[in-house]
């Protein structure tokens, strides 16, 4: 570390201090700050010129003077400390600990920034992620290596589903048993959430048993805006130790990503940068690919990170920048319907909405069940329909709907209410969910199912509505 130290400041516009620039300065340097009561001040330096550098504080500025205040540069970017006993800890949105225990015992540090990873060292996702969740697995699938963000809304459950997930994620692949989840790591990253909302993780993991293979980074809605920008890179910092050093099958929750990039629209205006869309900066889809791509797998490691970044799309409009620019950056998205959710149905995912871009690599013979993708695809088919039958039915009234019509009315309803909606606690094998999924295609005469071959209709299609029907392969 150099300590190399100047006194003095040209100005202060919120958490950004200008200084004069005395020495070489690194973009990205953590530098410390203190005023004249003499406290520590972490920042970092976020632009630099010929004459100046502009520092961005991880708290306020309150407390410091112009004249007074001491710059000491570090001479290195923000690291954090990583080690086997992250586990089962919660750290603050910079990677403090925050549970009451010492720093872990580990003279390793790494940068939160991470490490640019050669594309060509990159091995493709495949592996089936078993959730539980029949919406997810039967029509969305995860597969262990991707990002898949779930779209939300204000008041919507997204909250509950992330932790369901956490508690009964398992890998599924070939030569794999089913519940062999040992290696299973969850890094969870909370970004100017409220305390309720933190809480309820802590006391889900604890219920769950899976408190000991986690690791929390909490910045609080009360926090300083600009420890919104750091928690995530803290928390993908520790995942990245734990799978590529550790070996570790890491799953990684990032809750709230509007969250994170109003902050990042914040700072920006304070630095006096053009905003683009919405007000937010032009950056906005290269800071966030930042975040996402350092999910994955890499030859070599028998490790791997799979994220499940939140965001709770303001307005419920998906047009918006934030679930826009993450669209196209992440393998998907699962995105919750609020109709559904006044219904009362849990976990109410919108199934023709959601996509799962990497699902036809990671199910079928040795990863799921050999009838995965034509029951998937046979369902998608028969509620696009229900969907279509339906705004008919508001023009023309039910009652004069054809025979065919009102059959795929009763199959839209018991989709929803028995394959879409479970139980919080409702853990459903795959080989559950697909059968479901083929009693509930009972409900439609045979001919309808034009996505299903012959073959996995004679094996998989109940005789009768309810009945057990033909050969099952254990779960």
């Amino acid at each position: 570390m150099r300590g190399l130290e100047h006194r003095g400041l040209e100005r202060a516009e919120g958490p950004i201090i200008i200084a004069r620039r005395r020495e070489t300065a690194g973009y990205g340097e953590l530098v410390a700050v203190y005023g004249r009561d003499g406290a520590r001040r972490m920042g970092k330096v976020v632009d630099s010129s010929d004459s100046a550098i502009a520092v961005q504080l991880f708290t306020t500025n309150t407390g410091l003077s112009l004249d007074e205040t001491r710059i000491e540069l570090l001479g290195g970017p923000l690291e954090l400390r990583v080690g086997p006993d992250l586990l089962g800890r919660v750290f603050d949105g910079l990677g403090r600990p925050s549970d009451g225990y010492p720093e872990i015992l580990s003279s390793d540090k790494r940068d939160v920034n991470g490490s640019p990873i050669n594309p060509s060292a990159r091995v493709y996702p495949r592996d089936f992620i078993q959730t539980g969740v029949s919406a997810i697995d039967g029509m969305n699938t995860l597969i262990r290596g991707q990002k898949l963000p779930i779209f939300s809304g204000n008041g919507l459950p997204h909250n509950r589903l992330a932790a369901q997930i956490v508690r009964q994620a398992k890998i599924l692949s070939s030569g794999a048993r089913e519940g062999a989840d040992e290696s299973f790591a969850i890094v969870f990253a909370g970004m100017g959430i409220k305390y309720d909302v933190a809480r309820f993780f802590v006391d889900s993991f604890e219920r769950s048993g899976v408190l000991s293979r986690v690791v929390m980074f909490q910045s609080l809605a009360d926090s300083p805006t600009i420890e919104r920008l750091v928690t995530p890179r803290c928390a993908l910092t520790a995942a990245e130790y734990l799978a590529y050093d550790m070996g570790m099958h890491v799953l990684v929750v990032l809750t709230d990503m509007t969250n994170y990039c109003e902050a990042l629209r914040e700072v920006s205006a304070s630095r006096g940068e053009v905003p683009s869309r919405k007000g937010y900066p032009g950056y906005l889809y290269s800071d966030l690919a930042s975040l996402y791509e350092r999910a994955g797998r890499i030859e070599g490691s028998a490790g791997s990170i799979t994220q499940i970044p939140i965001l709770s799309m303001p307005n419920d409009d998906i047009s918006n920048p934030i679930p826009d620019l993450t669209g196209y950056i992440t393998e998907g998205q699962i995105v919750l319907d609020r109709e559904l959710f006044q219904r009362g149905a849990y976990p109410s995912i919108a199934v023709l909405p959601s996509l799962s871009r990497l699902m036809k690599d990671g199910i079928g013979e040795g990863m799921t069940r050999d009838d995965h993708k034509e029951v998937s695809s046979q369902l998608f088919a028969a509620y696009a329909r229900t969907k279509s039958v339906r705004n008919l039915a508001a023009i023309i009234g039910e009652e004069e709907l054809a025979p065919l019509d009102k059959k795929y009315l009763r199959f839209g309803e018991r989709f929803e209410s028995e394959f879409v909606s479970q139980g919080e606690d409702d853990d459903r094998s795959i080989g559950r969910t697909l059968d479901l999924g083929w009693r509930l295609l009972a409900v439609l005469p045979t001919e309808e199912l034009v996505r299903a071959s012959r073959a996995m209709i004679e094996k998989y299609l109940p005789k009768e509505d309810g009945d057990a029907g033909a050969e099952r392969r254990p779960d």
